[in-house]
């Protein structure tokens, strides 16, 4: 998508579309929205009194060929109450831009509200316009591929182009690109998205972002002593993955290194524990985690960020095969700790265990993991916010500075070390599951026996990458959960 920056009248702007975020914290307009207002001979105020348009959020109204303006509609779409910040910017352009490319419209126009920060907008509405092309439909036959945004200018009423806008527009497009990747793989059907075929798009992608990635396959995990991540994998025909990736931006021996750490299980079928039928396509994916963390690092890349980070996707099938584990195996994983498997669908933890171990092995200082990992996070926050976790108050600190750049809803958990209590095995170490009650918890629980003392923040996605129905800002299918905040820590960790 071609992106660019405009300064100058928003009257004289020309472009298929024009769209205004409009606020309704009064009823009086001001600004630009009054210059609009006059220039279209009062129909937004007459719009506003005639109550065809509160400007609650997300609402829109279209004005085809408005008088006094060059721009050839105008979208009008209400911000709410309060001024918008950057998730909110990324979902108004998302919305706009996604009624306009069903219109068949190419090429629109985003006017920078008042009272928020030029680049914030910047990079909300570049990410956000950008996402509003995403469809979920890949191998359909009457695919519309021209319904699409191609091109987005960002209009500012004053000012004029600076370095920091130029940069602001650069590196979204970047990330856009790198959440575009995520969403991508996270919509390939199991079949076409196998282990093996995960490691070869992320050898493809790191070999065009010039990083070094290896491979470890099943032959070379058992080497390694790698008895969690292996164990998931037995039912299954498929051989494993553990793919592992390099991004070198910052040559200081002694500079931090991250371990983003994203679980890889391109199906899951919950092994012998089975899933239930209703649903169970959805487990397509599982793998979205992992598919965040190899967004991220081409973002990352392309940005060309001073940082160092490893970056490991544990993929693998969890299928109920002759072979597959059984409830009351014992496991013994990377780190040598000893796992009773209780349920063979509490697979994803297993997978996480050794990758946080090989991280660390590897050189990394600060950990962070991503996984569509429990139901039990989904019932205690829906599909608005991912669970957080941590173990490191200035590890979180900098992830909550992060987040707030980044533009996603999280909401952090506790940690307390009585929950450890309900997965303390009998006949091993550690159980894979600690039972119906805090299971979000008690997941995280059992991943931080494998992170020793370095400083790890855990992400629970599971009601977050994946939109069970369409919205006006997203179709049914992978949201890319996570891309954005993992993008903006590894910029808060470089400093």
């Amino acid at each position: 998508m071609e992106t660019k920056l405009v300064f100058g009248p928003v009257t004289e702007l020309e472009t298929e579309a024009l769209v205004v975020i409009v606020p309704d914290r009064e009823p009086r307009l001001e600004g630009t929205l009054a210059e609009i207002d006059q220039a279209t001979q009062g129909a937004l105020r007459e719009l506003i009194d005639a109550g065809e348009f509160s400007a609650r959020a997300l609402e829109t109204v279209l004005l085809y060929r408005p008088a006094g303006l060059k721009a050839k509609r105008l979208l009008l779409i209400g911000a709410g109450k309060n001024t918008p910040g950057v998730y909110e910017l990324r979902r108004l352009a998302t919305v706009a831009a996604r009624q306009l490319k069903g219109k068949n419209l190419h090429r629109i126009a985003i006017l920078a509200p008042a009272g928020v920060a030029a680049e914030d907008a910047v990079r909300a509405f570049a990410t956000g316009v950008d996402g509003a092309n995403f469809e979920p439909d890949t191998y359909k036959q009457d695919r519309k591929e021209d319904r699409r945004i191609d091109a987005l200018a960002v209009s500012f009423p004053g000012g004029s182009e600076t370095g920091a806008l130029t940069r602001a527009l650069a590196e979204a497009g970047f990330i856009a690109s790198g959440h575009r990747f995520a969403r991508d793989l996270a919509n390939e059907p199991g079949n076409r998205l196998t282990p093996t075929i995960l490691a070869q798009r992320a050898q493809a992608m790191a070999q065009q972002a010039g990083l070094a990635c290896e491979v470890i396959d099943e032959k070379r995990a058992r080497e390694l002593k790698m008895g969690a991540f292996l164990s998931v994998a037995q039912g299954s025909a498929e051989p494993p993955a553990m793919i592992v990736i390099r991004y070198q931006g910052n040559p200081d021996a002694n500079a931090p290194v991250l371990g983003y750490i994203g679980k890889g299980i391109t199906f899951d079928t919950g092994g012998i524990s089975i899933k239930p039928a209703q649903g169970m396509e959805w487990m397509k994916c599982d793998m979205a985690g992992g598919a965040a963390m190899l967004g991220a690092l081409q973002a990352i890349a392309a940005m060309k960020l001073k940082g160092n980070i490893i970056a490991i996707v544990a993929a693998a099938e969890n299928m109920p095969g002759g072979r597959a584990q059984k409830p009351g195996d014992v496991q013994i994983a990377m780190s040598g700790k000893s796992i009773e498997v209780l349920n063979t669908d509490a697979e994803g933890r297993l997978v996480l265990a050794d990758a946080l171990t090989y991280a660390q092995q590897l050189g990394a200082t600060h950990l962070i993991d991503a996984a569509t990992l429990t139901g039990a996070c989904v019932v205690a926050l829906g599909q608005v916010n991912s669970g957080v976790f941590a173990n490191h108050e200035e590890f979180y600190r900098q992830f909550q500075q992060a987040l707030g750049q980044a533009g996603e809803k999280m909401w952090r958990l506790p940690l307390d070390d009585e929950y450890f209590d309900q997965i303390r095995g009998s006949v091993g170490d550690i159980l894979n599951t600690g039972g119906r009650w805090g299971g979000a918890i008690t997941a995280a629980m059992f991943l931080r026996e494998f992170v020793e003392e370095k400083p790890w923040i855990h992400l629970d996605i599971a009601g977050t990458a994946w939109s069970e129905e369409g919205k006006s800002w997203q179709p049914k299918g992978p949201t890319g959960a996570a891309v954005y905040t993992l993008v903006e820590l590894a910029r808060v960790i470089a400093g």
